[in-house]
């Protein structure tokens, strides 16, 4: 039973940071490589709090990597903001990944599509 509360705890403390460093990232983070299209897509808190990795998609693919140097770099800032608004007693680290999921999805679904293509056309020329 303290392991199903310690989960749901950390799924809490996870969503609360997903959506602060969320609102974080676009009103104070005045990097100018963070504005374009992005969101954040799911946020992974180790067990003792002390590490969080942040999961970002971005849309525009040219936008990827500078949007990712900017986060890491500004990633001390977005942890000093942070411990302001979540009540933690350790605001943890903050790891940004890059999240292709959203890529990935895409691909599967146009790979999904030309069997279907090929398959309507093989049972039309039999």
């Amino acid at each position: 039973m303290a392991k199903q509360q310690q989960f749901e705890r950390t799924d809490r403390i996870a969503s609360e940071i997903m959506r602060e460093v969320e609102k974080i990232i676009r009103e104070d983070v005045s990097d100018p490589r963070t504005a374009c299209m992005f969101s954040i897509t799911h946020v992974d808190v180790t067990r003792d709090l002390r590490y969080a990795k942040v999961y970002v998609s971005v849309y525009e693919e040219e936008k990827r990597e500078p949007m990712m140097k900017a986060l890491r770099s500004a990633a001390g800032f977005i942890r000093h903001n942070l411990g302001r608004t979540v009540q933690l007693r350790y605001t943890p680290e903050l790891l940004f990944e890059l999240d292709t999921t959203i890529e990935y999805g895409v691909h599967i679904a146009s790979l999904i599509n030309e069997v279907r293509k090929t398959e309507g056309n093989q049972s039309d020329e039999a």
